[in-house]
């Protein structure tokens, strides 16, 4: 299939029907709105349904309705439109509903601003909702990763019957870039899914619940999902490296300000310092052996995010302390610029450490 240019909102739109979606519910927020305004024409062509709800915490409850009942669907929002829906997402965790969840963030806290940010970075892998729940995390950093990541985001809901969250921001949002899409997955084949409440009037009933009274029969559900959620960090965890193998100084970012970080390495390289940058696809399950790898001849790393600080507690905690982590970071929907992330790392590597 020939490459087209596509808005990075409408591109996921687009992945998530050839991928078997049929069922969207959500509410508008900018920088997301385009992805629903394009599901809105495109579900129905397909025999799906979008529907506007008046809220992100209905527009959450009913994506637990049509999943419960056996639907391949989706819902999107941006930073605080997440947030509304968190009670929803643990509901769904708890009662192992697959579905993928779009957040495309946002400068906040309060309702900020509409401008990128990477500060939900904590809600998204630690569990921002209630109850010891994880969710699946893809962090796509250009329009055709998030495409590709769309398809294996719903076989990885599927596959764990877990909510699966791809974690964008404002620039992968509303950019364009070219790019190419999978053909049409036939919703015929997709697996079979026996807890699926679709009537029985010739089986035994079906019940979809998080819900348990007796904290010995809650404490066996919560060890049965920490298995699934420990067989997600030995399966699932992706990342890419770039110029690793020798560097002194390896950058971490994920998303856009991996982008910026890419290109910093490469003015880096340019100068003779010896720069590498590290990539994590999925923030959870975050790709611990994969970082120490990456690391193992650097003699120092930077993490460059957008936001005050998140991602680099967990860059710290997977390297194990062994080598000395530093950040920088831009807020309020500043971006981080390749000259800027230059300047930190040459003043790292000539000494000059706070």
């Amino acid at each position: 299939m020939a490459k087209v240019l596509m808005k990075g909102n409408e591109a996921l739109g687009e992945a998530a029907v050839r991928a078997g979606c049929r069922f969207f519910f959500g509410y508008p927020i900018t920088p997301q709105s385009e992805l629903p305004h394009y599901l809105a024409k495109r579900l129905p062509e397909v025999g799906g349904v979008f529907l506007q709800a008046e809220s992100e915490v209905a527009a959450i409850n009913m994506v637990y309705g049509a999943s419960g009942a056996g639907a391949r669907v989706m819902t999107s929002s941006s930073s605080p439109g997440i947030s509304l829906k968190m009670e929803g997402i643990s509901y769904m965790a708890g009662a192992e509903l697959p579905c993928v969840i779009v957040n495309m963030q946002r400068g906040g806290p309060g309702l900020g601003g509409i401008q990128p940010g990477q500060a939900d970075y904590f809600q998204a892998v630690k569990g921002g909702g209630h109850g010891d729940y994880r969710l699946l995390v893809l962090a796509p950093a250009s329009i055709q990763e998030m495409v590709d990541l769309m398809g294996k985001a719903f076989e990885l809901a599927d596959k764990y019957r877990n909510p699966v969250m791809i974690l964008g921001d404002g620039i992968l949002g509303q950019m364009m870039e070219p790019v190419e899409f999978p053909e049409m997955l036939d919703p015929a084949s997709l697996p079979d899914k026996p807890y699926a409440t679709t009537g029985a009037r010739e089986r035994e009933p079906r019940i979809v619940n998080s819900l348990f009274l007796d904290p010995v029969e809650l404490e066996e559900h919560n060890l049965k999902l920490k298995e699934k959620y420990d067989h997600m960090v030995a399966e699932e965890t992706r990342a890419e490296s770039y110029f690793t193998e020798d560097s002194e100084i390896v950058l971490v970012a994920y998303g856009s300000s991996a982008r910026v970080a890419k290109a910093a390495v490469d003015q880096a390289r340019a100068q003779g310092i010896k720069a590498g940058l590290f990539r994590p696809i999925t923030l959870f399950p975050f790709p611990k052996h994969q970082i120490q790898e990456a690391c193992q001849n650097a003699k120092q790393v930077l993490t460059v995010e957008m936001s005050l600080g998140q991602m680099v507690e967990d860059v710290r905690y997977n390297l194990e302390f062994r080598i000395p982590v530093h950040f920088y970071g831009r807020v309020g929907g500043m971006v981080p610029t390749t000259r800027a992330v230059f300047d930190e790392i040459k003043r790292l590597v000539d000494g000059e450490v706070d």
